[in-house]
């Protein structure tokens, strides 16, 4: 049996301006990635998300020497997403939806009207969508009412695991989600991050 849950957890300072690094550069990764997906797609190529992982590494610490202050799987798991959006649009054309409007107006018109839709990747806003960064479950241990992550050593937890068991993954660190109209070109206050136990959850 497969359960899961998410804890809150309570940073430093550093640790809370690392974890929104993190997010940013899982979020740049990722806005990097779809650029030059459609770039090749546009071109007449054949993107994968291996391609570009592989043409990302080649460049990464050259173009953007700051990443090498965040922990890889924070610009690494971007790809593995990208390529699971690709796939998810792709499964939904092939089952009949449509490409989605640009427009929301015209989106709900035609989701009223019965058609299914299919929704490609869009490229991340800061403050508009809700930043994380993954962690690999070989990189982290949790101990009691503290989780060790890669970079930052013990952060603390807000309570300890409700399950007991082999922690199978976990899917990221993620900030709340901002409120409306906050975190518009600068930074939201108060930010509050958990660990996300997601789908593979705790066995």
């Amino acid at each position: 049996m497969l359960l899961s849950h998410t804890v809150a957890l309570i940073p430093t300072g550093d640790q809370e301006r690392y974890f929104r690094q993190a997010s940013g550069t899982a979020r740049f990764t990722w806005n990097w990635a779809l650029a030059e997906w459609n770039r090749q797609d546009e071109a007449g190529d054949r993107p994968t998300a291996a391609g570009l992982k592989k043409q990302f590494n080649a460049i990464k610490y050259q173009q953007f020497p700051w990443l090498a202050a965040i922990h890889r799987d924070a610009h690494a798991q971007p790809f593995t997403h990208l390529a699971r959006a690709w796939s998810r649009y792709f499964t939904a054309r092939r089952e009949g939806a449509i490409p989605a409007p640009d427009e929301r107006a015209e989106r709900r018109r035609v989701r009223r009207a019965g058609v299914k839709l299919a929704y490609p990747p869009a490229f991340k806003k800061k403050g508009r969508a809700r930043d994380s960064f993954y962690v690999a479950n070989d990189k982290f241990s949790v101990s009691g009412p503290a989780i060790r992550l890669p970079k930052l050593g013990l952060v603390r937890l807000t309570e300890r695991l409700r399950f007991p068991g082999k922690i199978l993954g976990a899917p990221g660190v993620a900030q709340n989600p901002p409120e409306e109209g906050q975190c518009q070109g600068g930074e939201d206050e108060g930010a509050e991050f958990g660990l996300g136990g997601g789908k593979d959850g705790f066995e």
